[in-house]
């Protein structure tokens, strides 16, 4: 806490290192501007007029003239494919137990600061390998406002639909099926083993595409443990890249249904993982750079930083880029939500228990953070923050807007691919009607962190998505008036 990377930040939101602007100051800029103008006019009357967008020279929350601590942002190789070039991706998990007591439906997705949806999550048959539903009612029967109880045949509605209806008046707006997720995942470890359970699994999550009106499938499998699983996984995803090309081929159209997946970023994980080879099948890497610090540990630490501590999303991406996957591929996950450490004097020291948290004790929503009675500190030099309540000795590990900034930042110096957030419920900037207030829920004034990162990274992907699926069990899916 006594450490000088650490700054205090101001409760008036203020930023310290903004400095008023003199007369003289005013002045001058007056006249370059008049300047500029008179210049640019005559540049456009000559027809010499031209744009050209400056390389920044300066580490995201490095300060000027100073040298960073633990590594500086590498150049980009230039055999590097954008990725895409058009713009960034900025992906954000719907989970489908947000509707229920977060009171979060599909009508709240920012859709305008977002690229790509993330559902989760499916589940899986240990048996047969089918990708199934994971919460019927959630996903499909619930009917909101606007939806017929009078339709005849069998519709979709749902939170399916009504993200449908979101790709239909957003047009750059896509949505992929996550399969999986921590509690689905165990499942996984008998069907990347086996063919039979593989073909299985490609046949029902292809079905699901069709069915639900998807742009295509991610997957959560956290995580194989041997190297039988991490070949395995290699071949569901050839299996799966197979499957959704001969779908789009089957459908007779020119299209590319996505494959992504939820990467690791702890290394105990990660390099277990055959990331060439699995590579060649995917689309983009979702990297899950969040909780290498939590409720497991014994001594607190930041739980998302890009550099120094234990684990960081640095030394991540470092691995997965020199292991062969080009970083315009990895997109940067950025957590909605801050871990809990009790008993504590800050990161690098021990703790005992965590806080009560929001939904689950230990975890609380950013829109709640910070919490009352705590002042946060943030690192310039790792790209992290935290909240510190000095009677309750509570730390809590989150990404406040200034971390947003500098992360996305990092994601544009870097090359990534763009950002990821889990989840969407946990972010700033919704009204939440009928939800349960309280200590923990409670919302704090604040930005959206999704729209601090897109904004800071830069502009996003608009390439389009699929809208018809003729194929589907769903009559007004199939015949296009869902």
């Amino acid at each position: 806490m006594s450490s000088s990377s650490y700054q205090a930040v101001p409760s008036d939101e203020h930023n310290p290192n903004v400095k008023p602007v003199s007369r003289f100051s005013i002045r001058k800029i007056f006249l370059l501007c008049i300047t500029f103008c008179l210049v640019a006019f005559a540049s456009y009357k000559a027809g010499q007029w031209s744009v050209q967008h400056p390389q920044s020279q300066s580490t995201p929350g490095q300060d000027p003239g100073k040298e960073h601590s633990n590594q500086a942002i590498p150049e980009v190789p230039l055999n590097n494919p954008s990725m895409p070039a058009s713009g960034k991706y900025s992906v954000g998990y719907f989970v489908n137990w947000g509707i229920y007591g977060r009171k979060f439906p599909p009508s709240l997705i920012p859709v305008q600061d977002l690229t790509h949806i993330l559902y989760a999550f499916a589940n899986l048959k240990a048996d047969t390998g089918e990708v199934v539903m994971s919460d019927t009612w959630a996903d499909q029967d619930i009917h909101y406002p606007g939806d017929s109880w009078n339709d005849g045949g069998n519709n979709l509605y749902g939170n399916f639909r009504a993200i449908y209806n979101l790709k239909k008046q957003n047009r750059h707006l896509k949505v992929l099926l996550s399969i999986g997720g921590w509690t689905y995942s165990p499942t996984f470890h008998p069907i990347v083993i086996n063919p039979l359970l593989r073909a299985n699994f490609v046949q029902s999550a292809v079905k699901l595409l069709e069915d639900y009106g998807l742009d295509g499938l991610d997957i959560d499998y956290e995580y194989p443990s041997n190297d039988a699983q991490a070949r395995g996984y290699v071949e569901l995803l050839r299996e799966l890249r197979a499957g959704l090309d001969q779908h789009a081929r089957n459908k007779g159209i020119n299209h590319k249904f996505l494959l992504t997946i939820a990467a690791p970023c702890g290394p105990d994980k990660y390099t277990l993982l055959h990331v060439r080879q699995m590579d060649q099948s995917l689309d983009f890497w979702n990297m899950m750079a969040y909780d290498f610090s939590g409720s497991w540990d014994t001594v607190a630490n930041h739980q998302a930083n890009v550099y120094g501590g234990p684990i960081n999303s640095s030394q991540a991406i470092s691995w997965y880029n020199a292991s062969g996957v080009p970083l315009s591929k990895m997109v940067l996950g950025i957590p909605l939500y801050g871990r809990s450490f009790m008993n504590t004097q800050g990161p690098g020291t021990p703790f005992s228990g965590i806080g009560p948290g929001s939904w689950e004790q230990g975890v609380y929503d950013y829109r709640a953070l910070p919490l009352p009675g705590s002042t946060v500190y943030q690192n310039s030099q790792d790209l992290a923050s935290f909240g510190f309540d000095p009677q309750k000795k509570e730390m809590v590990s989150f990404d406040n807007e200034q971390v947003g900034i500098w992360k996305g930042q990092y994601i544009q110096q870097m090359g990534l691919g763009g950002s990821m957030f889990w989840e969407l419920s946990g972010d700033k900037g919704s009204a939440r009607q009928g939800m349960d207030g309280g200590p923990g829920k409670d919302a704090v004034p604040g930005r959206s962190l999704v729209r601090v990162v897109k904004e800071a990274m830069g502009p996003l992907d608009q390439s389009p998505n699929w809208l018809r699926y003729e194929g589907s069990k769903f009559d007004n899916m199939r015949n296009g008036t869902a």
